[in-house]
């Protein structure tokens, strides 16, 4: 294994332990369920009746440290809560990681490898997050997701979100299994998952998309993010303080966030997008799919030539062998690019070639997928029948 290819433990605690943790908590799943469906369940929680579990898009750990004042619940460590971190998984993006979150197993398994992703079949890119009602095939998700096992244990799974994804491809397949309760802001969302634990034994996944979108357009150090991470702080302190003795609450998220310069985002070397025929993943994640004929340890070489310590540049091979994906299907391999250009620091990589060089290109400034800590770590906030 190069040197310049770190792996990526495959021995701690992830998105993929928090549903089925939650199962063992609420007394459905057991030991034998998990070596059955070959899940793990590593976060240890109390027992609970219901359960709520709040995924803030885009919310990493070091941020929230950064901003510790403006979230004082999310940050307490004491007075009927305790903060921890987990790992996200890689890479770093919304769609692998909430599939991760929902199916129980690594991108490698469930067969969402990036925010979008080569399909083999075709011969083409296709969006992995907002691409499944007109772009992904059939079957693309090769793993059930634990909200639909969760009916089978006797536990009811709901899914409270905006009501623009109520209806939407992903939400079939990688929500799949669980009743869709529609709430367009934070707090008629927080009162839904209160109406929803009231009684009953309930699996509820929360969603807030908010902060994520401002990072994007905006950064996470800018104003506006600190004032939505204000207003969710209040929101859950406010969920802990309404729900039931016997409801647990867990608060995480998908990825963390960083933000990245003017100077730092800059574009591919067209040289070395010769033998590349699709561009997928984000732009701190590059997935390149190359012809068949290409000699791809010589273009691996040449990236790291041309970007030294900007890029952890890998063949697919590679990738795989180090541990990037989890393990990976038979099945998935072919999605993942031949090459994977993960940014190091707080830099971007992007595809520049159809622009017009007369016009500044649109940048995202908040951007997440590779592997800095600021990516990776997330929150794990446990409150109510999972404090202490």
């Amino acid at each position: 294994m190069p040197p310049s290819v770190p792996s990526a433990p495959d021995a701690t605690a992830n998105l993929a332990d928090v549903l089925p943790s939650c199962l063992v908590a609420l007394g459905a799943a057991d030991d034998a369920w998990l070596r059955a469906t070959g899940r793990e369940a590593r976060i240890a929680l109390r027992p609970a009746r219901s359960v709520v579990v709040v995924l803030v898009d885009g919310l990493g750990s070091s941020a929230l440290s950064a901003r510790a004042g403006h979230a004082r619940w999310l940050t307490a460590a004491t007075g009927g809560g305790t903060l921890k971190r987990l790992r996200s998984g890689f890479p770093t993006t919304t769609a692998a990681a909430l599939s991760t979150l929902t199916t129980g197993r690594s991108p490698g398994t469930h067969g969402v490898v990036g925010y979008s992703g080569w399909e083999p079949g075709t011969e083409r890119v296709v969006n992995l997050l907002s691409g499944w009602d007109d772009e992904v095939p059939a079957g693309w998700l090769l793993a059930s997701t634990v909200f639909t096992e969760a009916v089978a244990l006797g536990v009811e799974p709901v899914v409270v979100g905006p009501a623009r994804y109520e209806s939407s491809g992903m939400t079939a397949n990688v929500l799949g299994g669980a009743r869709y309760a529609a709430a367009d802001s934070i707090p008629q969302r927080v009162d839904a998952a209160l109406a929803e634990t009231a009684a009953g034994r309930s699996l509820v996944y929360l969603y807030v998309p908010e902060l994520d979108s401002i990072g994007h357009k905006r950064g996470w150090e800018s104003d506006r993010w600190t004032a939505a991470l204000e207003q969710l702080d209040g929101e859950l302190a406010r969920l802990a303080a309404r729900s039931g003795p016997d409801v647990g609450i867990l608060v995480t998220a998908d990825h963390g966030v960083l933000d990245v310069p003017p100077e730092a985002n800059i574009a591919m070397d067209p040289a070395l997008l010769v033998d590349v025929v699709a561009i997928a993943g984000d732009p701190r994640c590059r997935q390149l799919a190359v012809r068949p004929d290409t000699d791809v340890p010589a273009l691996v070489a040449a990236w790291r030539t041309r970007y030294g310590k900007k890029a952890y540049v890998a063949s697919r091979d590679e990738a795989v062998a180090a541990g990037w994906f989890g393990a990976v299907d038979d099945r998935v391999l072919p999605r993942i690019g031949d090459v994977v250009v993960v940014a190091r620091g707080s830099w971007a990589f992007n595809d520049d070639r159809e622009l017009d060089p007369r016009k500044e290109p649109k940048r995202m400034i908040g951007q997440h997928g590779a592997l800095t800590d600021d990516e990776v770590f997330v929150p794990l906030r446990l409150a109510g029948a999972f404090a202490g």
